[in-house]
């Protein structure tokens, strides 16, 4: 066994190295936020949908990645943005704004 003075200075050193470890997150997470550009999408913006490859007309590494341009019809706080076509039709699903980017004609 040890004697109790060992386990305080274990003790010690681990709540030190948890310390270094939240500092050490801190610090990436500003430096990171720094370079980060918040996107906004308002109702009327022109965006280009990002095709992904779950949905089922994926055809594969060469075809075109997005598709569009779309009509943004209503932004929400979260991300979600309902999108319509340029005739003015509707999409059946919501877009998330980080499959999304302005298009600009």
């Amino acid at each position: 066994m040890r004697p109790n003075g060992s386990k305080l200075d274990m003790i010690k050193k681990r709540l030190r190295a948890i310390r270094h470890g939240q500092m050490y997150q801190k610090r990436m997470m500003r430096a990171y936020d720094k370079k980060v550009q918040p996107r906004e999408f308002h109702e009327g913006d022109l965006v280009l949908k990002r095709i992904l490859p779950i949905q089922k007309d994926y055809k594969g590494k060469w075809m075109l990645n997005w598709e569009g341009p779309y009509v943004v019809k209503k932004a929400f706080s979260g991300g979600a943005l309902i999108l319509t076509e340029m005739d003015g039709k509707s999409l059946p699903n919501p877009a998330n704004s980080d499959s999304v980017k302005k298009y600009f004609a």
